[in-house]
């Protein structure tokens, strides 16, 4: 069963170019975002098993985005992975203290660098 992502980005063309390569790779892009309020309904109504938020998002921040993501989840909430350009060294504290389960940069984002962190961080 393919896996079902949610990908929430301000960059249209990063968020193109993001699907192409998962759904490419057998990921199943269930819908796109480009606000945490876009991302809280399609979480919502799509119920998708992983969600990539990056972490800048125009005057949102993709940290608060993935906490509010995960604390209004009834049930059991989605496996949150933040994405930047920035280098993990760089957010590590910031990654660490979120609900996320890990980060994934922009430049390494693959259905199996995804997969690899859902198997290590016991995910979806």
């Amino acid at each position: 069963m393919a896996l079902r992502c949610l990908i929430v980005d301000d960059n249209a063309g990063f968020l193109r170019s993001a699907r192409l390569l998962l759904e490419r790779e057998g990921i199943d892009v269930v819908a796109v975002a480009s606000t945490g309020e876009e991302a809280r309904r399609q979480t919502q109504d799509l119920r998708p098993d992983v969600v990539l938020v990056d972490v800048d998002l125009g005057a949102e921040s993709g940290f608060e985005v993935a906490g509010r993501l995960h604390a209004e989840s009834d049930g059991s909430p989605p496996s949150l992975i933040l994405i930047s350009i920035h280098t993990e060294e760089d957010l590590a504290e910031l990654v660490a203290a979120s609900p996320a389960v890990g980060f994934i940069a922009k430049s390494h984002l693959s259905a199996g660098a995804i997969r690899d962190l859902l198997d290590r961080r016991g995910g979806t």
